[in-house]
């Protein structure tokens, strides 16, 4: 089974104008909400191409309710941790001339609830991928991604990482089964900035020998790099298509990179189709679907 974790879990509300007016009232062309978090995005994805995922988290309030609803109406099975107080935060995304975004905080995590999620994974057995994604709540411990891969250390599961900075170094003696900085973020873990793919792949070589098994870095529109658990480089194209979209592209190419894994065993398939998912989300007003991915994939060399 594929777990999915979101610790701090949203509602996305996206909001679509032509220019946007400080201090002044401003009316949209357009509103739409979403169930927002790399996790919940991660299960998502997965979904619509046909692989089963469980999404865990924490919720709250009544906002909480309709996020779950939400990944549920999606066909998503979920098992979130309901808090006794607070609710799960709303984002605001303004899409006008200048694209703004206020993000909410979300609810207080106990260490009550964070003992219920451990217990879930505790049930997680041999084979079994995890995926741990995006930033940690200021209500949480810190160095929560790395006490649940050492909890997790003998089960044999595969993690698989999506985060960033001192939280992406910390996992990396836990042999992380693949993570996937971008090249920005890939030039800030070593104060590096990088100008080209060899650059990328030099650095991304580092990320391996300090104990990734396998690495992806995302390069936007030039391609992607893999470093397999053979110390092999795979290099890709983008697809042809117009960014529609940079939310949840990241986190499909996870949910890609597990489907390909999974139809065939083979690394590199994984690395291909997360490719091709990765650029459907970002081409599409939504997240990837299965269609449209298969379509891209026929382009990705």
């Amino acid at each position: 089974m594929i777990y999915t974790i979101t610790f701090n879990p949203a509602l996305d509300y996206i909001v679509k104008m032509d220019e946007f007016n400080l201090g002044h009232v401003n009316r949209s062309n357009n509103e739409f909400v979403y169930a927002g978090g790399k996790g919940i995005n991660v299960s998502i994805v997965l979904n619509n191409l046909e692989v089963k995922s469980k999404a865990l988290g924490f919720i709250a309030g009544f906002t909480g309710d309709e996020i779950e609803r939400r990944v549920r109406e999606f066909g998503c099975h979920t098992e979130f941790i309901k808090l006794k107080e607070g609710m799960s935060r709303i984002n605001v995304k303004i899409k006008a001339d200048v694209e703004s975004e206020i993000n909410g905080g979300g609810p207080d995590i106990s260490s009550e609830a964070l003992e219920e999620l451990y217990k879930k994974l505790d049930t997680l057995t041999a084979g079994d991928i995890l995926v741990l994604a995006g930033s940690i709540p200021k209500t949480m411990p810190t160095d929560v991604y790395e006490r649940i891969m050492e909890r997790l250390q003998e089960k044999d599961v595969k993690f698989i990482v999506d985060t960033t900075g001192e939280s992406l170094l910390k996992v990396l003696k836990y042999n992380p089964f693949l993570i996937k900085p971008n090249h920005h973020e890939l030039g800030e873990l070593f104060g590096v900035r990088l100008n080209n793919k060899e650059e990328v792949i030099e650095y991304a070589k580092k990320l391996k020998d300090m104990g990734a098994q396998n690495v992806i870095i995302s390069m936007a529109g030039d391609g992607a790099v893999l470093i397999d658990s053979n110390g092999g480089v795979t290099t890709s194209n983008v697809p042809k298509g117009v960014v529609k979209n940079s939310v949840g592209a990241g986190d499909s190419m996870v949910a890609g990179f597990i489907a390909g894994y999974l139809n065939s065993g083979k690394i590199e398939d994984g690395f291909k189709l997360g490719v091709a998912t990765g650029s459907a989300s970002a081409f599409s007003e939504g997240l990837a679907t299965k269609d449209y991915v298969y379509e891209l994939l026929e382009q990705v060399k």
